[in-house]
């Protein structure tokens, strides 16, 4: 029984960290999303936390610590549009839109503020 406990408890990381294919009802909440107000906590609490952590430096699958992340806006945003270049962190590019993009970077450079 624990062994399938550690197995769902893996296999739901995985799936937040992006290993998941996007839902087909999850697309017009994407068109919607730059006519509402972007709840970037909620966003980050959804596809982010189970790599990144709740402060952003827990690194699990291999996940950038963002409290030691210097990158500009700009790069973030790639990042987070396209993936990593190692391919450790996924693309949302089309799973979030621009709005949310953006919103999350800059959301990021928030933990790292006090550096």
């Amino acid at each position: 029984m624990q062994k399938f406990f550690v197995l769902l408890i893996l296999a739901l990381i995985a799936l937040a960290c992006g290993g998941g294919e996007d839902a087909p009802s999850e697309a017009p909440a994407k068109k919607e999303a730059a006519a509402q107000e972007i709840d970037v906590k909620k966003i980050w609490k959804i596809r982010c936390i189970a790599c990144h952590g709740l402060y952003g430096d827990m690194g699990t699958n291999g996940a950038a610590n963002l409290q030691e992340v210097t990158s500009s806006l700009e790069d973030r945003i790639k990042i987070i549009t396209n993936g990593s270049e190692n391919g450790v962190m996924t693309a949302f590019g089309e799973i979030l839109s621009e709005e949310e993009i953006e919103a999350m970077a800059k959301y990021t450079m928030s933990f790292n503020e006090d550096l």
